[in-house]
């Protein structure tokens, strides 16, 4: 068999030239398995055609310039919108089969689809795939028995993801293997099927006696309760199926028609692509594969509203032709193609592909705005024909309007208004019982005090309070007293910046640090939102990094962070919140602050650190990272929100790194003070004042002054997890897959559900039960949290806690019931 190119020959240039190099390579028999299609192949023959149809719109001097192919599926991040479609035997081609391709896609950075009939082993692939996304692709046997066993065995192999191939209830009559009376090569097996579940000789025959034809939508229930990785239905063509599958709780569609190799005379898949997005409308991923030949076609299936592609035969083609290498090229060559197509259609990411990319047979062309960073060539203000007030159209606005992120707060604010009387645990705000008006204007005089004191005259009093004032901030060495005192953080007053609360200090970081769409923010995933839309506001491109049980493994980060270098990409700053984290409540240990230092410091990596919680948290906290910081690789944002109140939006950035250049040397917090004249001026001196009177009466100590408070809030953590262990547990949702986390400290909690979780399900949940809390998947840059709700304790009384379990658990025991059980 051959594996390689011919002394002398080049590599193939394009997926026809590796479709027919790999026609000389495997037996003409073994060709007709792999290439043919069901019938008379009309259906295979469309799917090539409708790529071939469509046609892209050029646009030019967009200002784009390089474009950025990665995208964020189900929580990873890939290199590339691509995936390998799950292929039976890639052993029937070469002897290394599926290890070859778990290597090729590692290096591609794009993930693989493992057919239940895989040639090697789950373990073996595994292996070879070096923790690159997995996914397993699932058949459902008659006996059941096998498919658990099949799932369960790919889940220990680390796979990441079900795929369940839903159009087979059996196989299509595939003419070619009839005629050529087809059977597997005697050394050909499936390595994940024991001998005795079958005879595999004859794949149409082993499908007529194995395979499950009376599916339902039940079997994703049924899936669901044999393992936590996300399912995803593969074989959707149409809109009323994606309708279904939806409302089944799949995590995603493939839109598929089994490469044209089941139903003769049906659709091809891009045809069906947009009637299947309109219908998913964003609810979840929505992959597509038959007939992708190019990139261009790739992007072409993006435009139309797919969230990434499968790539089937021509990665069995450079298998065929040379092993790992040829695959590996022609994923190259894949990614390659569509990054040339989106920047010479002026796409700048993956998210920017709209169906405005296509041209339309037969219709007039769809004319779009030009990017809203290039200058327009008509007015931004556009008036109707006739006169009347201006109006603006939204799609000339910067895109960041757009975003779900921006609505998430906006949308829990409507429904809390909507609901007075429910209990809600969706504001992270302080407990309001330890506000008093009067103290304000004692903090104010007490400010004022002192600077008489340092003999500032009452005529200079007056213009620091009344004038505008330096950028930076007055009230500087104090906060640096204040964390000497309370954090052990030692740094000079002109390293700090005062800010308009801590959101205006992550703009003014993310603005000065991140100069081009190479330079990547990572980000722990969950996080604040305020992170995630200070990214998109500023087109800053974000990588998550998945959180665990205890916060970030600097493992998992690390294998980002190389990742995004192996991509060409500057992985720039990683921002962090390390106690009791805002939305999951994890803490980072003391070994594991250590080790993300050291990392830092291996990769020329920023730390932003991001911590609003340790001082209003009961018990000793660990160190904060900026104290362990003697690389200067820490740059930490500060708020007094939550230790002194929210209403006086006041926070700091410490950024003691020295920017050094041509002109000389300066620190990164004047360079933060040059980019905040031009967005707040300045921060209000009377905020300051109030801020500054507070720290002076309790010597410096936010500690000491939050003594109270964190009791407070300590004891509020202790009867919320007393509330949840009583009423979750009498009401047997711990049975019923209900599962909940145990910080240490801080304002929130993580409740897992067997169930996803949207705006739809919580407004059932304020209107049906009077209970109110947040869906996790807001908190989440990709996809993720689906099945996780965020409690905030922090705002609520005691008595509120437990009246709010008590409904809580009435409504989880509702949504949890069977339909049958609900119905009876």
């Amino acid at each position: 068999m051959k594996t390689r190119h011919p002394a002398g020959v080049p590599a193939p240039l394009s997926a026809d030239e590796w479709e027919s190099r790999a026609r000389a390579c495997v037996p003409a028999d073994v060709w007709d398995f792999i290439e043919g299609g069901a019938g008379e192949e009309r259906t295979l023959a469309a799917n090539r055609q409708a790529f071939t149809r469509a046609r892209l719109r050029p646009r030019v001097m967009t200002g784009t310039g390089e474009s950025d192919p990665a995208i964020n599926v189900l929580g990873r991040r890939w290199a590339a919108p691509l995936a390998v479609a799950p292929m039976a035997y890639h052993t029937l081609v070469h002897p290394d089969g599926e290890t070859a391709t778990a290597r090729a896609t590692r290096a591609a950075g794009v993930p693989l689809v493992v057919s239940t009939f895989a040639g090697r082993t789950f373990e073996d692939i595994a292996e070879a795939a070096e923790g690159s996304p997995l996914w397993l692709q699932v058949y459902c046997f008659r006996n059941r028995e096998i498919t658990r066993q099949v799932i369960e065995r790919a889940q220990r192999a680390g796979f990441e993801a079900l795929v369940l191939t839903v159009d087979t209830p059996r196989l299509g009559r595939r003419m070619r293997d009839v005629r050529n009376d087809f059977r597997l090569p005697s050394d050909i097996v499936p390595a994940n099927l024991s001998a005795g579940t079958g005879d595999y000789s004859s794949p149409s025959a082993h499908s007529r006696t194995e395979l499950d034809p009376r599916l339902d939508w039940s079997v994703v229930e049924w899936l669901r309760s044999l393992s936590t990785l996300p399912v995803l239905v593969k074989g959707v063509m149409t809109a009323e199926d994606a309708a279904l599958a939806v409302a089944a709780g799949v995590d995603g569609i493939v839109v598929s028609n089994h490469g044209g190799r089941q139903l003769d005379g049906g659709q091809a898949t891009l045809d069906v692509l947009s009637e299947v997005a309109a219908a998913v409308d964003g609810r979840c991923a929505l992959l597509v594969d038959g007939g992708v030949r190019r990139g261009t076609d790739v992007l072409a299936a993006l435009a139309l509203g797919a969230d990434a592609v499968l790539l089937g035969r021509p990665v069995l083609h450079g298998l065929a032709v040379a092993g790992e290498e040829g695959v590996a090229q022609v994923l190259d060559l894949f990614v390659d193609e569509l990054t040339e197509s989106m920047m010479l259609t002026g796409t700048p990411t993956v998210a920017d592909a709209h169906a405005s990319l296509l041209a339309h047979p037969g219709a007039e062309p769809v004319v779009t705005p030009a990017p809203a960073r290039m200058p327009a060539p008509v007015p931004l203000v556009e008036r109707p024909a006739a006169s009347g007030p201006a109006t603006l159209r939204r799609e000339r606005l910067h895109t960041s309007v757009c975003d779900p992120v921006l609505d998430t707060m906006n949308f829990l604010n409507e429904v809390t208004g909507r609901f007075p009387d429910a209990v809600s645990f969706a504001p992270g705000r302080p407990y309001e019982g330890f506000f008093d008006t009067e103290e304000l204007f004692g903090h104010i005089r007490r400010y004022v005090d002192h600077l008489s004191a340092r003999g500032a005259t009452p005529d200079h009093i007056r213009t620091t309070l009344f004038q505008y004032g330096p950028t930076a901030g007055v009230i500087r060495e104090l906060i640096a007293d204040s964390l000497r005192i309370d954090d052990s953080v030692d740094v000079a007053p002109e390293s700090i910046v005062v800010t308009v609360g801590a959101q205006e200090g992550m703009l003014l970081i993310l603005r000065a640090l991140f100069r081009d769409a190479r330079d990547v923010l990572l980000v722990a995933s969950p996080c604040y939102v305020g992170i995630t839309g200070a990214a998109r506001l500023l087109d800053i491109p974000l990588t998550p990094v998945e959180e665990g049980e205890h916060g970030i493994d600097c493992a998992t980060l690390e294998a980002a962070v190389l990742a995004e270098k192996a991509a060409g990409r500057h992985p720039r700053a990683f921002y962090v919140v390390p106690d009791h984290s805002n939305p999951s409540g994890t803490t980072m240990s003391r070994k594991a602050r250590e080790e993300l230092l050291a990392l830092a410091a291996r990769h020329d990596l920023l730390i932003v650190e991001d911590s609003p919680y340790r001082l209003v948290s009961p018990g000793r906290q660990e160190p904060t990272l900026k104290s362990l910081d003697h690389e200067r690789r820490v740059v930490h944002l500060g708020s007094y929100s939550k230790t002194v109140f929210p209403g006086a939006r006041i926070g700091f950035v410490v950024a003691d790194q020295q920017v050094v250049g041509e002109h000389g040397s300066s620190l990164l917090a004047d360079e933060l003070a040059k980019i905040k004249s031009m967005v707040t001026v300045n921060t209000p001196a009377l905020s300051q004042a109030v801020v500054a009177g507070a720290l002076l009466t309790s010597a410096g100590s936010l500690v000491a002054h939050n003594e109270v408070p964190a009791k407070h809030y300590g004891d509020a953590l202790r009867v919320t997890l007393e509330q949840l262990d009583r009423q979750f547990t009498a009401a047997g949702l711990p049975e019923r897959g209900v599962t909940w986390n145990r910080p240490s400290g801080g304002f929130f909690l993580a409740v897992r559900v067997p169930f996803d979780v949207d705006n739809d399900v919580l407004l059932r949940s304020a209107k049906e039960f009077g209970v109110i809390w947040t869906p996790m998947a807001y908190f989440y840059p990709g996809a993720g949290g689906e099945r996780t709700i965020r409690l905030s304790f922090s705002y609520l009384s005691h008595p509120e806690i437990e009246e709010g379990i008590r409904r809580l658990a009435a409504f989880l025991c509702a949504e949890t019931t069977p339909a049958t059980e609900r119905d009876a």
